[in-house]
Formats: C-alpha cells, sequence, structure tokens
C-alpha cells in the first residue's frame, strides 16, 4: 500500500457515495467504522470515514490508509506549500499547514461559486488553473477536495450542495490535467465549520471548498 500523509480534515470523512473508493485511490480496503482505532502518530494509519451524504438512513463506510510523516515527505510538501503561496497571493484563497504537514487550500464561497450553486464562478478559473498547473508537476501527491456550507438549511439541501460544490473543483482540475485517479471528493455539508454560524461573517467562512494535497509514496 502507498503511505500517506492525509490532511487533519479527512479524519472523520472520506469516502462516499459518488467517488472513488477503490484502486489507486486509498487502496481498495472499507471497515466498520466502529472498528477503526487507529493510532496516529509518525509511521500510523489514519482511521476514516464518512457518512453517506445523499440517505437519510445513512451507512456508514470506512477506509483504512497507510500514513507516513517523514522528512522526505515534509520537503516535498514544503516546496508545494512555497509554490502554492505564491501563486494564490491575492487571489482570496487561504494557503496553509495542517497539523499533520499536509498542505491545505481554503477557497471562500464568495469568490467560487454563486449562492446556492454549484458552478465555478468563471472569474475562479484562472486561480485553478494554477493549482492545476502545480498538481500536475509530478504525480507524488494525492489530492482531497471537500465541500462545506454553514448552518443554513437542512442536510437534506447542504449535503449535495457540498458535494457538488467539490465535485464541480475536482472534475475542473481533472479537465486541466490532473489525474482523476489522485483526486477523491467528499461534501459534508455544515459538518465542520471553521467560525461561527451565528453570525453572517462566521457563515460566510464556512461556506468554502477545500483542497488538502497529501504525499504520497
Amino acid at each position: 500500500m502507498r503511505a500517506l500523509v492525509i490532511s487533519s480534515a479527512v479524519v472523520g470523512a472520506l469516502v462516499l457515495s459518488g467517488c472513488q473508493t477503490t484502486g489507486n485511490n486509498i487502496g481498495g480496503f472499507e471497515y466498520d467504522k466502529a472498528a477503526l482505532g487507529t493510532i496516529i502518530g509518525a509511521a500510523a494509519g489514519y482511521g476514516v470515514s464518512k457518512s453517506n451524504a445523499n440517505s437519510s438512513s445513512q451507512n456508514n463506510r470506512a477506509a483504512a490508509i497507510g500514513a507516513i510523516v517523514g522528512a522526505a515527505a515534509g520537503t516535498y510538501l514544503d516546496k508545494k506549500e512555497q509554490k502554492l503561496r505564491q501563486q494564490m497571493a491575492g487571489t482570496g484563497v487561504d494557503v496553509s499547514r495542517n497539523p499533520d504537514g499536509s498542505v491545505n487550500l481554503i477557497m471562500p464561497g464568495s469568490i467560487t461559486f454563486d449562492t446556492n450553486k454549484s458552478n465555478i464562478k468563471p472569474n475562479f478559473y484562472a486561480t485553478l488553473d494554477k493549482v492545476a498547473q502545480t498538481l500536475t508537476e509530478d504525480n507524488k501527491s494525492g489530492i482531497l477536495v471537500t465541500g462545506h456550507t454553514d448552518s443554513s438549511g437542512t442536510d437534506a439541501i447542504n449535503l449535495p450542495l457540498s458535494q457538488a460544490r467539490a465535485q464541480s473543483v475536482a472534475q475542473y482540475l481533472a479537465g486541466r490535467g490532473v489525474s482523476s485517479s489522485r483526486i477523491n471528493v467528499q461534501g459534508v455539508g455544515s459538518a465542520q465549520p471553521i467560525a461561527d454560524n451565528t453570525t453572517a461573517a462566521g457563515k460566510e467562512q464556512n461556506r468554502r471548498v477545500e483542497i488538502s494535497i497529501y504525499a504520497v509514496q
């Protein structure tokens, strides 16, 4: 199994309907959610799971992914982060590092999608083109695209919308040469807020798409 450096955004959610969950992406292994008790560490595997976003009787599925945080992976991601910071300067996209060392791009909904729409705004194409340029330099990274919403509305609306937005970004990257076998997609609705959903400013921050980049060895 290939060794991965997984984003913290992956923890608790990865596999869902409509996404590639076997083969090169995650090794093709599925486990019961309750059975995953992996110890996170330098050479530990991450337990990840995601509820089926489109079912009221959500079937929890999970995948076990071997993760190694090593010096080589860290150097590789350092270079990716540096280039992406340069490329994303002035675009409104925040580039940061997750606690596990993976690179994370936060793309606010205000610059990526119109309200309640999953079509990427044309003025955001150029920004995604830059991301694709960096991701196609080599095949040593895996990509997780995650769609998020604020807490307005119900899961019946938010989960499919967040999934559709993440899928739009993934399809755009694939159309710019990023192999679809490297991309995992998930929509988590309002389940992972990064700001206060009781304020307008907080809700705006929570409406976002994130691209997490992890090293594949």
